[in-house]
Formats: C-alpha cells, structure tokens, sequence
C-alpha cells in the first residue's frame, strides 16, 4: 500500500459562542476554521484527522503541513508510521507540531481500516469505558463555578475541573465557594493555566490541598522546572505539568529527572499525535505516573484521543472542555457520555468516527494541495 494523495479541506465553523480558558486562549468568539485533512492510499483506504480548534485556525498550521510535510509521504507506505513519525519530526524547524499530529493520526486511521479494527485494538485494548470529568471556562464569579459544578455533580459527571478567573485570591475564593457547594466527597480540580509566580502558587496550593483537591494543574509558566521541582517537594496535592509547551517524547525526561510534576499531561494536537500519546503513557507507566490526556481542541482529535486512553491504564478520566458549541463540531454523531457519567471506546474501523462531510462541503472555504 502507497499513499498517493494528502489534501486539506478548510471549512468554517461557525457559531462559537463568547468563550475563554485563560490567558492563553483570550476570550473567542464567533467563528474559526478547521481542516479535513485526507491521506489517500492507493489500495482505496483514505484516512482523516481535523486539524485547528475553536480559537486556533487550522489556516494557521495548513500551509507549512502541505509544503514541508507533504512530500515526505507521497509514495511511502502508510503502515510504515514510526519512521514516517521520525521524518516529520527532522522537520519541526518547518512546521508544527499540530501538523505533525494531524497527520500521525490520519495514518492510524488507516491502519485500523485496512486491519478492519479500531485503533485501540490495535494498540491493545485496556479497557471500553472511561469516566468522564467537566473542564470549566472561566466563568464571571465563584457563584457561576459554584452552580457549574453542582449542575455537573448531580447529572452524573463524576468530577469538575475549574479554570479559574487567574488572580490568586480570587481563584481561592472561587475553588471554596465550589467546595461548599458541592460537598465534600465530590471530586473537584484545579487547572490554573499558568498564571502564578512561585509564592503565589504555593499559596494557593495549600488552600486547594486543605479543600482536598484531585490535582493542581499548570500553576506555574509552562517551562519554569526549577519553581515546579521546589513546588512539588512543598505541597503534597499531586501537581500536573507538561501539557505544554508544544512538543515531542523527548520533551518530557528533564520533567521526570528533576522530579518536577506528579502526573504527565498532553493531547494529539500539543503533543504530535497517537503515537507519541502512547510513547508517554508507556513511559509515565514506568514510573508508575499518571499521564492524563488532554482535550483534542476538535471533536476528532477527541476521538482520537479517547482511542489512546482505552488502550493505557494510567489515565484516571476523559475530559470534557465546556462549552460543548466551542469544542464539539463537523461529526454526525460525537462522543456522548451515557447515565453513569463514562464514555464508550469506539468501535468501528480506524476512528471508527461519522465525519459530516456534507456540512464540510458546504462550510468549505478551499483546499491545499
């Protein structure tokens, strides 16, 4: 089998309603534009993977995937993925490593149809259900948190994260009025995206530890090791790091050798697909380390990502990004949790995902060749 073709189909996805995460994100709205990207393969097996989210266009990431990555795979067999994988990375300098995730997906795509198997049969399944948590935006004040969290508790979500407003005193108060609302035997998190200094997030790391909070989420600048080592021997909340900054497998060893966070952190998008997901997972594992997974950004890298996550045992949860209209679009039928608050692995061929081509046809703006 030989890949013959790699398109990117650009369509708009509209409606995004006034959202924000952070610093990172800023506050977004109104509409973006993600990217269909199809592998074709001379044997009529073409796999796909969406690239861009609901504030990061996939018009930004297409260009340098067509131009500098492209080439790298026509002719090549599709099956060949670690050293496909290896090539695109010699080509970081290039490109991004969105690109380079997009494409490490669709190529498990094919995979799993030419084996007329779902992906995490492939990797080995773990198991077919995972739990499912809400991830806050940041709301106006504690009392939207509070009856965030409540409304998610008593639908069955079995955990709720908070990405807070990112003042410190502020984030205290908002994390205490969630923990009265919700009581005390519920599991609540807190993603910080960032926003501390080193005193700043001690301070509020012993208020959540003695809220008995799940985990502390990037309290610190995304590279700042040394305040997240001195950090971590200070609280004993486990810390989460590593989610960023945008990078490959090897990004992760100076995290583990100077002891710096608690779990492993990524995604399909930040991290550059499948396989380094599962490098990660399988080196966290050794270490006996949680890696929980990330959102994907868009509904297919979540899919994507839910593949990963049936195939390794030490991520705890499936997250869930809010709002649903800022991170869920152009599948016929997306990732639904059932009653119980899980989510089911997937079971068809590849993905095993109902794209909407139909809505992509008619959203489309052009497509790079």
């Amino acid at each position: 089998m030989k890949i013959t073709d790699l398109t990117l189909s650009l369509f708009a996805w509209d409606g995004i309603p006034a959202t924000s995460y952070g610093a990172h994100s800023g506050k977004f709205s109104g509409s973006s534009v993600l990217g269909l990207l199809a592998i074709e393969t001379d044997a009529g097996i073409t796999g796909h993977a969406f690239l861009g989210s609901a504030f990061y266009p996939a018009d930004m990431d297409g260009p340098s995937l067509i131009r500098f990555l492209k080439p790298l795979l026509l002719g090549q067999d599709p099956l060949d993925r670690e050293r496909l994988n290896q090539a695109m990375w010699k080509r970081g300098r290039t490109t991004t490593v969105r690109a380079i995730g997009a494409i490490d997906v669709a190529l498990w795509d094919i995979a799993g149809k030419a084996a007329s198997q779902p992906i995490h049969r492939l990797l080995g399944t773990f198991r077919h259900k995972v739990p499912v948590y809400a991830s806050s935006a940041v709301l106006p004040d504690a009392q939207a948190y509070a009856e965030e969290a409540v409304k998610f508790r008593d639908n069955r979500w079995h955990a709720y994260k908070i990405h807070p407003p990112q003042a410190w005193r502020e984030d205290i108060k908002v994390c205490e009025a969630v923990r009265r609302a919700v009581g005390d035997d519920y599991t609540l998190m807190l993603d910080s995206t960032w926003a501390y200094d080193y005193t700043e997030a001690m301070r509020v790391g012993r208020a959540i530890e003695q809220l008995g909070f799940h985990w502390y989420e990037d309290p610190l600048a995304d590279q700042d090791i040394y305040n997240y080592a001195k950090l971590r021997e200070k609280l004993d909340i486990p810390i989460m790091a590593t989610e960023y900054p945008y990078a490959g497998f090897d990004s992760y060893a100076p995290w583990i050798v100077q002891r710096a966070t608690d779990y492993l952190r990524g995604d399909v998008a930040v991290k550059g697909g499948i396989t380094t997901l599962v490098k990660t997972a399988h080196l966290a594992e050794a270490f006996r380390m949680n890696y929980e997974v990330h959102h994907g950004g868009n509904s297919l890298n979540n899919v994507a990502n839910l593949h990963v996550i049936a195939a390794i045992r030490n991520t705890q949860y499936f997250e869930v990004l809010l709002p649903d209209a800022a991170q869920k679009y152009g599948l016929v039928e997306d990732i639904a949790m059932d009653a119980e608050g899980y989510v089911h692995a997937p079971t068809g061929p590849g993905l095993g995902a109902q794209i909407d081509f139909e809505l992509i046809a008619r959203k489309q703006s052009a497509v790079l060749r």
